[in-house]
């Protein structure tokens, strides 16, 4: 027992994880039923040890069952995968000859202390792919009609079927999506698995506590004007009785740094429901010249905990906690219609990358620390989650390392097929929807919910996803869809995504009429297309003997569909730097084209702002080891376009314009920047100077100075080069940045270019 600060006493609510100690197993295989293999002591030699989360394929691969996956065609060899190369398998039917048509069955036991006997038990399942049947201890608490939905939290009270002081057995049995189901999907990035993720792909643990359960504590912030000296709060939970008669206590929010609430609740029998502390009717949420949080790298990261409890009956019932951060995300539309995102007040150009998981789902929370660290590095603001919504680590580390996340449903199956839906199907998606908000909102780096991605749901549908939104006070902006399709509910989006791809040249973004993928509006994926990796990397996964020259090997690390080669990206180089005599020549050229295709791309969105608003690169990374679409390669190696891309973001940059050969300079931090000396050469092809100027530029907070174009020179090479270099007035260099351009730029043929 321990005493609370009011006084009251209480025992503390407990979690015990179930990560370890699993098996798993075919049904296939076996002949027993879910009563008996969820009593304890049953017998699973044979069985495969692992831990959860993971697939079943995913669990597979991590005990060496199949030779790399990653390497050469391997992939293939795995039973199951004989869908069509490039084809998307979520949109296909398990083959019947698949180990994985069958149910497969997640066991474990656990041995739980005596004390908990008289606590109210619940077993979460924060992940299932795709339906179970669920037993623990010869008894049956759930059934495939109640558990349906990959992107769903389940939480069931099993009070009646545990039993504290001794050991406790756990069976699941799993069936994999089927091609109408709400499944998880990689669409043209990558080969999908041949399991298609079945398995516990988050975590299960088990909670003890009183008759009233907390979850889900959040905090939200208002600045009441633009000089954010004050910020009124507003605290929201949820709260379960699970008893049949009502409940009356005191709902209690500690805020830390602030101080303490509570407000009077009485809760009906099986009662659920929203408990919300306004700055109005509790003084201590407004606050004065509170520490803010910031995207890095405009401010510091400040987080603070706060914790909700309910106490009845001078005992705590239950207690949740969650960290916060205060600030204030807005949107609203620019002159031109573009969606415009706004962080405490200020205009913030979106500059980010799509992001995948690994193709197994297998969570490793220190790769994931890596990779935001590479995002930081970078100069990117965000990363962008379309669908496979990532675990609470990845979330609680975009806190802490200041990296707002764009997340919302994938694109291109089941989840866009809204004329096939049927009534099951609406209501898995609400309650996915319900359970990723509750999950999502008390994050601070949470930029934007998607309701669609490259399509608005309809009206219905859409209608539904606000709803929920609006009951669970989403904090933050909701757009309809990645793309520009207007919506009945909603209206514009203001968000485009009209690639490119492909290859494009430097010169696209910023000689683009307002028509296409260049630097206008807000572009959620785009990409100037494919990204070999460094030499090192190739060899990973590529073998010796299918290097060189490019085959279907090759072909089979790229993705998808009209994505499954990389000829266009090919063919320009052969067009510009001549046709490759090796591997080592492909690739050194290859990352001479990235590096120049990325900077190009993130040069001109910021040199447009606020007429252009937001660019995601597509993607920041792989699943798996790509040829394509990343900054860094699977390996977390950055080739080209990631030092395109860093140069490009720099905070206080220097850039030449390829439509009118200008030069710009950049502020990116809310400072004005005084006294700049920038020094403008160019030089032909031999390296001779042929143009010199200096130029002293003051730079306002966020503001973008363009300085007169490079004259025109006599007789100057093809290509030529420039040199820019900005030092700050103590004569510390910002940026210097060095361009190859030709005399006369490429001809687009804009129809095809997307």
């Amino acid at each position: 027992m321990i005493t609370n600060a009011d006084g009251t006493s209480s025992t503390e609510p407990s979690r015990i994880s179930l990560e370890k100690n699993w098996h798993i197993q075919s049904s296939c295989k076996l002949r027993d039923g879910g009563e008996q293999i969820s009593r304890v002591g049953y017998k699973t030699s044979g069985w495969l040890a692992t831990t959860v989360p993971h697939t079943v394929l995913g669990a597979q691969i991590d005990a060496k069952l199949f030779p790399d996956p990653f390497y050469g065609m391997n992939l293939r060899a795995i039973p199951g995968m004989t869908y069509p190369i490039g084809k998307i398998f979520s949109n296909m039917p398990m083959p019947d000859d698949s180990p994985y048509k069958c149910s497969w069955w997640y066991r474990t036991e656990v041995s739980l202390p005596a004390h908990l006997k008289d606590k109210y038990s619940w077993l979460h399942f924060d992940g299932i792919n795709y339906r179970a049947n669920i037993w623990v201890n010869g008894k049956q608490i759930a059934n495939v009609d109640q558990i349906a939905g990959a992107y769903r939290l389940y939480e069931f009270d099993v009070r009646d079927a545990l039993r504290p002081g001794s050991s406790n057995a756990v069976a699941v049995e799993i069936f994999a999506p089927t091609e109408t189901d709400l499944g998880i999907n990689f669409v043209d990035w990558n080969p999908m698995p041949a399991d298609k993720a079945m398995g516990l792909w988050r975590p299960v643990y088990l909670t003890f506590g009183g008759p009233v359960s907390v979850r889900w504590p959040a905090v939200s912030t208002r600045f009441t004007d633009d000089t954010l000296k004050t910020a009124e709060l507003t605290v929201t939970g949820e709260l379960r009785n699970a008893t049949e008669q009502p409940m009356s206590g005191i709902a209690e929010v500690v805020l830390e740094g602030i101080g303490r609430l509570s407000q009077q609740v009485t809760l009906a029998a099986n009662e659920q429901r929203s408990v919300v502390f306004a700055p109005e009717d509790y003084p201590k949420l407004r606050l004065e010249n509170p520490k803010l949080w910031w995207p890095y790298p405009l401010g510091e990261q400040t987080l603070y905990k706060v914790e909700m409890r309910f106490v009845a009956n001078g005992e705590s019932s239950d207690a949740a906690t969650a960290k916060f951060g205060i600030r204030e995300i807005t949107d609203e539309k620019n002159p031109n219609g573009y969606e415009l995102l706004r962080i405490n007040h200020h205009n913030i150009l979106i500059r980010g990358g799509g992001w995948a998981p690994d193709m197994f789902l297998r969570t490793d929370t220190e790769r994931i620390e890596n990779e935001m660290r590479h995002v930081r590095n970078l100069g990117l603001n965000t990363i962008r989650l379309e669908g496979k919504l990532e675990t609470d680590e990845f979330f609680d580390l975009a806190d802490r390392y200041g990296i707002l996340v764009m997340a919302g449903w994938c694109c291109c199956d089941h989840w866009e097929h809204w004329d096939k839906w049927t009534a099951a199907d609406h209501d898995i998606s609400k309650a996915s929807q319900s359970s990723q908000i509750l999950r999502l909102r008390s994050h601070p780096s949470m930029l934007v919910w998607l309701n669609g991605s490259d399509n608005p749901p309809p009206a219905d549908v859409e209608s539904d996803y606000i709803s929920i939104l609006k009951q669970y006070r989403w904090p933050n902006p909701f757009i309809s869809s990645a793309s520009a399709t207007p919506t009945t509910v909603t209206g514009q989006s203001g968000v485009k995504m009209t690639g490119p791809y492909d290859y494009v040249p430097p010169s696209y973004w910023l000689v683009d009429p307002g028509h296409w993928g260049g630097a206008w509006g807000f572009n959620t994926e785009t990409s100037p297309g494919p990204a070999p990796p460094l030499l090192s990397s190739i060899e990973k996964f590529i073998p010796k003997q299918n290097l060189w020259p490019h085959d279907d090997v090759w072909n089979f690390h790229a993705g998808l569909g009209s994505f499954g080669q990389t000829k266009i990206f090919d063919d320009a180089m052969a067009a510009m730097y001549g046709a490759p005599t090796s591997l080592a020549d492909y690739e050194r050229k290859a990352q001479a084209m990235t590096y120049e295709g990325e900077r190009a791309m993130f040069e001109a969105f910021a040199r447009n702002k606020y007429n252009s608003t937001g660019v995601i690169q597509w993607m920041l990374n792989n699943a798996w080891p790509s040829v394509i679409w990343h900054l860094y390669d699977y390996y977390l190696v950055p080739g080209g376009g990631y030092f395109g891309a860093k140069k490009a973001n720099e905070l206080v940059h220097a850039q030449y314009s390829y439509d009118d050969r200008s030069i710009v300079v950049v502020n990116g931090l809310y400072q004005l920047q005084r006294g700049l000396r920038l020094r403008v050469r160019v030089f032909d092809l031999s390296s001779k100077e042929r143009f010199n100027d200096t130029k002293i530029v003051d730079l306002g907070p966020d503001a973008v100075a363009k300085l007169p174009a490079i004259p025109d020179i006599a007789d100057l090479s093809s290509p030529f080069f420039v040199r820019l270099d900005l030092s700050d007035a103590a004569g510390k260099t910002l940026s210097s940045n060095f361009y190859w351009v030709p005399t006369q730029l490429p001809e687009l043929d804009f129809e095809k270019s997307n």
